[in-house]
């Protein structure tokens, strides 16, 4: 079986990114790369289009992990109260294939969008096209087993939580939903997007690390997906993300990647092993979030979000209509050795308009860099060592 891998080349002081083929040798494998996306929305036509600009990036890792935010199916039933995302086409999971993703995680909040179908659609055909995913299924057991996946021999176990809700959205043992990790609000309020999230509730944060001890205790990497922060909102983190997080990997998790803000947050370690806070956008193209739709609830979301965050798009990104700061995004990485050491880094990102995410070189990457570094201080977090590796952007 043969993978990508990047051969650097430098340009205006950093490097850009250009892959050649090499065969996977099990006997010389010294360490495995793994790449982590962000959100995921491909509800567009031509998803492999909008997956082009970062798919050398996704295809040259072993392992390629994805969060897919919403359902694939043509039918079910709409969730009420939330502002509920549109079925994508199920067809459309394909291109992930084809841009070497391996394993997406489900649970957050518009996986159960479309009710029990369209998580079932959504899982059958993941499993058709030999996608692995963990996170949301047919009721909270089936939601909380991990994803597993071997390569090169060695074996990798994913777990994927909802932090945000909404609570209707979450697996029961007799309910199809999303595996979760409850947060206590402010006020007692039900726990939401919006909602104010402050501290992990501590029967819900000792079922999660359970789960992972469980995963641990089998051997191989664990990596802990969370659908946690604050929305459109730049550089801070909620009360309860650190103390969250950092319980992942004292359970046993390797990494955690952080997804759901629609923006990238800082980086920090914890016991030496990485947390990224907050991968932001993978690849998002949708008119759900534009002006002009017939759906009331959505409709009423576009010019809410602008009172609430205090931002307006800018129009010539119609397909990912967020803050100005997305345009700054990054593909995690990490590079496992087989002695259990842990490199990590990420690959800058730039997202074009009207949506489309491509490898930044150049000025774009120095910006990323510098957006990185600059957000990780302003949520309280150690400052950050950033250097040019040959495939990725190393951080310590």
């Amino acid at each position: 079986m043969a993978a990508q891998r990047f051969k650097p080349v430098k340009k205006a002081g950093l490097f850009a990114y250009i892959p050649r083929r090499v065969r996977l040798d099990n006997n010389a494998m010294t360490a495995l790369d793994l790449a982590f996306t962000g959100d995921l929305v491909l509800d567009e036509p031509q998803p492999d289009h909008w997956l082009s600009g970062i798919a050398p990036a996704t295809r040259a890792a072993h392992v390629t992990i994805g969060h897919l935010e919403v359902p694939h199916t043509a039918g079910g039933d709409e969730l009420p109260g939330d502002v509920p995302a549109p079925g994508a086409d199920p067809a459309h999971l394909a291109a992930l294939q084809r841009a070497g993703f391996d394993a997406v995680t489900l649970a957050g909040n518009h996986m159960a969008d479309c009710g029990a179908r369209g998580i079932a659609d959504t899982r059958a055909e993941l499993e058709r096209l030999g996608i692995a995913c963990s996170g949301a299924g047919a009721n909270l057991e089936r939601a909380r087993q991990p994803a597993l996946l071997r390569s090169a021999g060695r074996r990798i176990a994913i777990l994927s939580y909802n932090c945000v809700g909404p609570e209707n959205g979450w697996a029961t043992p007799t309910a199809a939903g999303c595996a979760y990790v409850r947060v206590h609000t402010r006020d007692g309020a039900p726990v939401a997007p919006t909602a104010d999230l402050q501290d992990p509730d501590p029967g819900s944060l000792s079922a999660m690390q359970t789960d992972i001890a469980v995963a641990a205790a089998a051997g191989g990497l664990v990596v802990v997906a969370l659908h946690k922060g604050l929305v459109h909102t730049p550089a801070r983190l909620a009360p309860y993300e650190r103390p969250l997080a950092r319980a992942a990997i004292d359970a046993g998790a390797h990494v955690v990647i952080g997804h759901h803000a629609h923006l990238i947050r800082g980086i920090e370690f914890h016991r030496g092993r990485p947390i990224f806070h907050g991968l932001g956008n993978g690849c998002v193209v949708t008119r759900a979030l534009s002006p002009g739709q017939d759906h009331p609830a959505r409709a009423a979301w576009v010019e809410k979000r602008k009172r609430l965050f205090g931002f307006e798009p800018d129009p010539a990104y119609w397909l990912a209509p967020f803050h100005p700061d997305a345009v700054h995004a990054m593909l995690g990485r990490i590079r496992w050795h087989e002695d259990g050491r842990i490199e990590t880094g990420f690959v800058p990102v730039y997202v074009e308009a009207p949506g489309r995410p491509v490898i930044a070189t150049g000025a774009q990457a120095a910006a990323v860099c510098a957006y990185v570094a600059r957000i990780t201080l302003e949520a309280g977090m150690p400052p950050l060592t950033l250097s040019a590796d040959a495939d990725m952007v190393l951080a310590a």
